[in-house]
């Protein structure tokens, strides 16, 4: 099981945290910076994963990372998961952001925080591997896209059909409306312009 996402850059600064496991705030952090010093002081040349650090839960977990350009890729996982099956998840992971934003970059990951975290949750949820099939991922990831801008519409609605009634070139206010069998008395209001 996965205990926790973490992503960070060269100097240590948080792009991505995800625990799967509940921790105060301040463990988190302790957790992130332990991490950073025991992946980042590792020599390029040397296996992608190592024991987990003391507040992370020591021999019984494994940290297993990547390092492209300027950031980190952490999976804190248990005994259960195989090593090189997540660094496989590491590679579907960050290609997959290199799809969604065209060449990423750690600037994506700092402005469109929300959109990583609905990419990783297509891919892990709760800890477990849910999907590991980029174009499965990404045709996800498009739908929900889609779906955010066509409620975008719907959510600017009252403040168009506002904008419209300011625009309208209306002799005095109305007093009654008639729809169909619905008949409503509008209240004296003050001017709209």
């Amino acid at each position: 099981m996965i205990k926790a996402i973490l992503i960070f850059n060269n100097h240590g600064k948080p792009r991505l945290s995800k625990f799967y496991e509940h921790y105060t705030e301040d463990t988190e952090q302790q957790i992130i910076r332990e991490t950073f010093h025991l992946v980042s002081k590792r020599d390029e040349n040397v296996c992608n994963f190592l024991e987990g650090g003391m507040l992370i839960g020591g021999s019984d977990y494994k940290l297993i990372y990547r390092h492209y350009a300027t950031l980190y890729f952490v999976f804190c996982v248990d005994s259960s998961e195989s090593e090189l099956g997540i660094l496989d998840l590491i590679q579907v992971f960050v290609e997959t952001l290199d799809k969604c934003f065209e060449n990423v970059c750690e600037l994506d990951l700092i402005f469109h925080v929300d959109k990583v975290h609905n990419i990783l949750a297509e891919m892990v949820m709760g800890g477990m591997v849910l999907e590991t099939n980029m174009n499965e991922i990404i045709m996800q990831v498009d739908a929900q896209n889609k779906m955010e801008k066509s409620e975008a519409g719907i959510a600017g609605a009252p403040a168009r059909a506002v904008s419209a009634v300011k625009n309208m070139n209306l002799p005095e206010m109305p007093r009654n409306i008639n729809i169909g069998d619905i008949s409503i008395k509008v209240p004296n209001l003050p001017s709209f312009k």
